[in-house]
């Protein structure tokens, strides 16, 4: 139908307003992150902002310059949150979405993470209270609550078992639709998914781990009943399907494995 320039090397990560009518595009190697206008039909139009960070943290060999790995609406869609695994940053921007760019200054433009934690991937409790970032080289994930564009640091727990010390490469992070379990993967050593449930303040208890049955879960995702859980492993070329215990929160395979060579993501639509 149509294609665009991603605005800078190595897109990784897009999100649709809830409009319809706006993309966005965040790319890991240079840093940068792209809008683009959609129209009705769903052609992409080509990108009328692209910013571009260059600030880098602690670690030479990961960090030497911005990588921004994930571009996130809030959940009134006013603000987007963009964790930059490079400078150790969560940044922050207002959205407008009536302007021509829709892209604003955020009265707070970014969150500091812990130094060498990388942050990755982010997400939002159902109830708009609480956000949850998924930490690649930290091996964590960091709670804060939220308000208004604001994140203000609630807890750091880790993703992985203690048997584990380090070389983490934690990925992916969901919650339960009804908000009462958030699911994290881990590469590398341990190829599983973390298990958590969640307290009334948002902070996070471990419940268990669960083997995604492959090696390097890069992408999972639940269906919108939360009966579901579909883990891609990136590294054996295979998708696995695991019923979900809405009441433990635990994970049981169920189907048989689907090989897609170098399968990296998933994305469910009911139909």
């Amino acid at each position: 139908m149509s294609k665009q320039k991603s605005g800078g090397e190595n897109p990784v990560y897009l999100t649709l307003h809830q409009n319809g009518k706006w993309l966005v595009n965040g790319n890991y190697t240079e840093g940068s992150v792209s809008v683009y206008p959609v129209y009705e039909n769903g052609q992409i139009q080509p990108y009328v902002q692209n910013f571009k960070f260059t600030e880098g943290s602690v670690d030479p060999g990961r960090q030497e310059r911005a990588h921004i790995h994930s571009t996130v609406f809030s959940p009134d869609f006013k603000y987007v949150f963009l964790p930059d695994l490079g400078a150790d940053k969560i940044r922050i921007y207002r959205f407008e979405n009536e302007k021509d760019q829709p892209l604003q200054p955020a009265e707070i433009p970014f969150t500091f993470t812990v130094p060498g934690s990388g942050p990755r991937h982010f997400t939002f409790h159902p109830n708009g209270k609480f956000a949850y970032c998924i930490e690649e080289m930290g091996g964590s994930v960091s709670v804060y609550s939220y308000n208004n564009g604001k994140l203000d640091s609630l807890q750091r727990i880790n993703t992985h078992s203690a048997k584990y010390k380090e070389d983490f490469e934690s990925s992916d992070i969901h919650i339960s639709p009804d908000g009462k379990f958030l699911y994290a993967s881990n590469r590398g050593n341990e190829n599983n998914i973390a298990i958590f449930s969640t307290h009334h303040d948002g902070t996070l208890k471990t419940v268990g781990y669960q083997s995604t049955k492959g090696k390097h879960p890069r992408v999972f995702n639940l269906d919108p009943t939360g009966k579901f859980l579909i883990a891609t492993n990136a590294g054996t070329g295979t998708v696995v399907v695991f019923k979900r215990n809405p009441e433990t929160g635990l994970l049981k395979k169920v189907g048989r494995k689907i090989k897609i060579k170098g399968v990296s993501c998933v994305e469910i639509r009911r139909y």
